[in-house]
This record gives C-alpha cells, structure tokens and sequence, in this order.
C-alpha cells in the first residue's frame, strides 16, 4: 500500500538543499519501502487510495544512524568502571589484563544465542529512539571461529527486529594472551584468516581496526587493509584516540570510509580525511566515561570541510550507552557541535561513514522509506534535552513500527 506523511515539518537533510533541508509544509509519499515523492504539500499530489498520516505539524527526520558500536558483546565491566573512579587510566587497565582482553574472556564463554539474547536489550534502546541502523562490530572473540560467533550474532539481530544491521570485522582489536609481544603473529594466524572465513561466510560489511600503542601499529594495519582491498571490503579505523600515530591519514591512506574517535588528530589527517571523502566518527560517549580531556580537533574538520558523523560507540569497557539523543547533546556541550552538525551527524554523515548514502540517511526520493517521527518544537530540541524521548512514530522500510508513546 501507498503511504503518505502529510501535514509534516521535514528536515530532509538533503546535501542539495542548506542547513539541515527544511520544508516546513512537507509530505512524504512511501511505496514499496521507498520514497517516492517527497516536497512542499502543495507540489506533491496524495495517490488514490494511498493511506495517509496526518503528522499534525511534527518534525519529521531520517531515521538516526548509529555507525559505531560494539553492541554484541557478553556480560559488563562495572568492576573496571569502579578501578577508573579510583584512578586507573584507561592504558593501565589494559596493560594490566583489563579492557578488552576481559570482554573477550566473557564472550569466548558465551554462545551465539546467549550473545544475541543479551544484546537485544541493548538494540532495543536504540529502536525505541529512532534509529534504523545501526553498525555492529566484532572484536571481542580474537579467534576465528570467536569472531565469527559475533558476526553471526549480529546478523542474528536484523532476523529478530526491523532495523538494518551492517557488520564490520574488528579481528585486529587486541591481542590475546597467548599471542603477547607477537602482534604480527596474530594479524596472519588470526586476523587475516578470521576475515577470509567472514567474507566467505557473507558475514562482513566492512573492515576495522585499533591503531594505537596498546593495539596494533600502522604498518601491522596496512597488512589487514591490504588484505581487506583485496576481497574488495571497504575499511574503517579506531584512530589518534590516545595519542597521534597518524592513523588518520593511514585511514585517508586507503580511502577508507571513516576514521573514528579522532581526539590526537593533526591538521594532515584532517586535510587528508576530506581530500578523500573519509568521514571523521566522533564518539563523545567514550570521551566522556574515560574523562578524557583532549578533544577532537573540531575546527580542524570544519577547516577542511571533513564530514563529521557521531556514535554511541556503545561498548562494555568505554561507552556504556545506547542512546543516540544523549550522545548529540554530548557531542554539543563537550565537543562545542551545533545542532546541524549534531543532526547531520547520526542522519547523512552517519550514512556516509557506513558506505549506506546512496540507500539511507536523508529523506529523497529514490532513499529507502527510513523515518522518524518527533514531538518536538524544533529540530534542535532532539539535541537540547537530557533523557528525554520525542518519539512518535518510527518507520523503517515503510513499516510504521514504533507506535505513540505514552
């Protein structure tokens, strides 16, 4: 069936309009899961017989895209959360056996159900805020067969809720015990066969890696890169989170979709991330729950003109969040974002940073039905409030499937 949003305040967030693309007398035509028309009232004729929802003056958005979490993973780390309130930084914990490492513990331990059971909770958080994709990494197995439970898991989820799920296989995260001090040894024993085994398995959507000195180097990465070209994946990277090992430009380097974290970041990894369309993923969340005091270098990325996306990068160890609407106020009043860059940041660049903008992540015709429907005065009062939900109406694919909230 046609269905038509009328009676609705659009921001389109369409690269060809200003701002955040408003129409503030708009209406959305949906047919087969997709937009078909989409403008002014006045210019967009309703078909006959089509179903029609009165927005009665709501603000009407892309669906929110969150492009960076660990979502999948088993069990917390509350215990370290206590350790870093006494001092610990977020270095010591992982040279002490700590961060990952403990995370890979509790997911080794778990099966495929037990991770998809434990991390629908966590989806569900984010559904319920309007979010219609969301990106899923590994990481947390660090053996083949490990990662591969992830990736399966978070395919999983896409089976057992409407909201698109893109993998990224994060095999280069850590290294494990048995493999300390032999990081080489890993990236070819584990890494390189863990991705070849995804791919082959059709798990795998894009590639990451942890390019820090408590990770992987950049000439250890470039070996996981090269192989991820040669399978015809793109790629995507933690980058300058802890300190400026020029992960940017090596991100840039292989024109990857999106260099994520960002806080050490120079003026040429800026430059080069926008010379290369290479979104910069910043994840306030983590800034915020390691008390991190070194920002990401905003006006370097609004000098150059790089794109800028935000994330929950929701995860046990750094970011503990699953709210979309709390990381843009984040990203506003520690990152010092306006509002368009915040609402361009989980909606078109969020896309962007996924290789998804040709389907999602602005209200266009052609763009896959994904929508969210908001209570809301202004656009900016999504990014203003504090645990509050706007929420009226969530559609994906062309199915309503958020109801009224009480």
């Amino acid at each position: 069936m046609t269905t038509v949003l009328t009676n609705a305040r659009l921001a389109t967030m369409a690269p060809d309009q200003p701002g955040l693309g408003v129409i503030e007398s708009g209406r959305v035509v949906i047919d087969g899961g997709r937009i078909v028309a989409v403008g002014e009232a006045r210019e967009v004729a309703i078909p006959a017989g089509a179903e029609v929802i009165d927005c009665e003056g709501r603000w009407v958005t892309p669906g929110l895209i969150d492009c960076h979490t660990h979502l999948v993973h088993a069990g917390n780390r509350a215990r370290e959360f206590e350790m870093r309130l006494a001092g610990a930084s977020y270095e010591e914990i992982a040279r002490a056996g700590g961060g990952i490492v403990s995370s890979v513990l509790q997911v080794r331990e778990a099966s495929e159900a037990d991770l998809v059971s434990q991390t629908l909770p966590r989806l569900d958080a984010l559904i319920a805020e309007g979010v219609t994709t969301v990106e899923v990494k590994s990481g947390y197995g660090l053996t083949v067969e490990d990662e591969l439970k992830m990736l399966r898991a978070a395919r999983k989820l896409a089976e057992q809720r409407q909201v698109a799920i893109t993998t990224t296989y994060l095999g280069a995260h850590a290294t494990p015990a048995d493999y300390k001090g032999r990081n080489r040894a890993f990236i070819e024993e584990v890494v390189l066969p863990g991705l070849k085994a995804a791919h082959a398995e059709v798990l795998v959507d894009a590639v990451d890696g942890f390019c820090e000195g408590i990770a992987f180097s950049s000439d250890e990465m470039r070996l996981v890169f090269n192989e991820a070209r040669s399978l015809g994946l793109p790629v995507k990277l933690h980058a300058d989170q802890l300190s400026n090992l020029q992960g940017a430009a090596l991100a840039a380097e292989y024109q990857g979709l999106s260099a994520d974290h960002l806080e050490y970041t120079d003026e040429n990894g800026a430059a080069e991330m926008a010379r290369t369309g290479t979104v910069a993923v910043l994840l306030p969340g983590a800034y915020y729950f390691i008390r991190e005091t070194k920002k990401p270098p905003i006006d370097l990325f609004r000098k150059h003109e790089t794109a800028m996306a935000l994330a929950t990068d929701c995860n046990p160890g750094t970011s503990p969040l699953t709210s979309l609407l709390l990381t843009m106020n984040m990203a506003a009043t520690l990152f010092h974002m306006t509002v368009e860059e915040c609402l361009l940041g989980v909606t078109r660049n969020a896309a962007r940073a996924l290789g998804r903008l040709d389907t999602v992540g602005t209200i266009e015709v052609g763009k896959q039905a994904d929508l969210a429907i908001w209570s809301v005065e202004s656009p900016a009062e999504l990014v203003y409030r504090i645990g509050f939900n706007p929420l009226h109406q969530r559609i994906w694919n062309g199915h309503i499937t958020k109801g009224i909230l009480s």
